[in-house]
């Protein structure tokens, strides 16, 4: 109670981010109908109490797609982050510590992948490979990973020629208990703090590769597929891009202010 009491700015926002998981958790009891269902006789109803958030062009429910779709935003978020963090610092790591030849490839092909814009690429990658969920995370952690690598290299720089990692070689430690025991513990917080911060980013990538038809594939429920689906429709059923459009506006900012919140605790250094 009293770390809750001391900050409550990030235990607001770690319940609301808990809360979103929930949501997601519970979709097949919270959704009202199914969400791949179509019924010709529904086509494009206004919101009303069968279904509150109307429906689409083929008669499927709205707010049961935006409850699922939070399902599908969450896994591919959360795995693009992690997967970007781990290959990430596993370059950097390999570079920050034992320098020469090894940093120097791996850094300067992470400058060339910085090089490129970002989005660009991905669609490039994306479009090469074909739509669908699993290219759009390989694509985008293609163009994300050498931004982490450049933290982490930067981080065991600063950390390789301390007095302790001095003392665990002279006292015989070898590399790998080097790297687990004092270089990893050391750099991880900075990485957590990092991947928190891009979860909101990394969603805002992926319902844009899906809203451009690089992304999940009908008839998945994904919000950026709904805008796309729903933007022919904006001036005869602007319900169709409003609501998906408003579910990715919160759970971006939830997620982007609970980042900012977790590094005000986990390095106290930017207050």
């Amino acid at each position: 109670m009293d770390f809750v009491k001391k900050n409550k700015l990030f235990s607001f926002y770690t319940f609301l981010v808990i809360s979103i998981f929930i949501v997601a958790f519970l979709a097949p009891i919270l959704a009202t109908h199914d969400p791949y269902e179509s019924n010709i006789a529904n086509v494009l109803q206004m919101p009303s109490a069968e279904h509150i958030l109307g429906t689409d062009k083929l008669g499927r429910d709205t707010y049961s797609r935006i409850i699922y779709g939070t399902q599908t935003s969450l896994f591919m978020t959360v795995c693009l982050v992690i997967l970007t963090a781990v290959i990430g610092s596993i370059v950097g790591i390999l570079s920050g510590y034992f320098g020469g030849k090894v940093e120097i490839i791996l850094m300067r092909f992470a400058d060339m992948m910085l090089s490129f814009p970002g989005v660009i690429l991905a669609i490039a990658i994306a479009g090469i490979l074909g739509g669908n969920i699993i290219n759009t995370i390989f694509a985008l952690v293609v163009v994300s990973w050498a931004k982490y690598a450049r933290l982490v290299r930067s981080l065991v720089i600063k950390l390789r020629n301390n007095d302790f990692i001095m003392a665990a070689r002279v006292n015989g430690t070898t590399t790998l208990n080097i790297l687990l025991r004092h270089i990893i513990p050391n750099i991880l917080p900075m990485v957590v703090i990092t991947g928190a911060m891009d979860i909101g980013t990394m969603m805002m990538e992926i319902a844009g590769l899906s809203f451009l038809g690089f992304g999940a594939q009908p008839p998945t429920p994904e919000w950026g597929l709904m805008l796309n689906e729903g933007r022919q429709y904006i001036q005869t059923a602007p319900w169709l891009m409003i609501y998906p459009g408003i579910a990715i506006f919160i759970v971006v900012a939830i997620f982007n202010l609970w980042g900012d919140s977790l590094r005000d605790i986990l390095d106290p250094k930017q207050e």
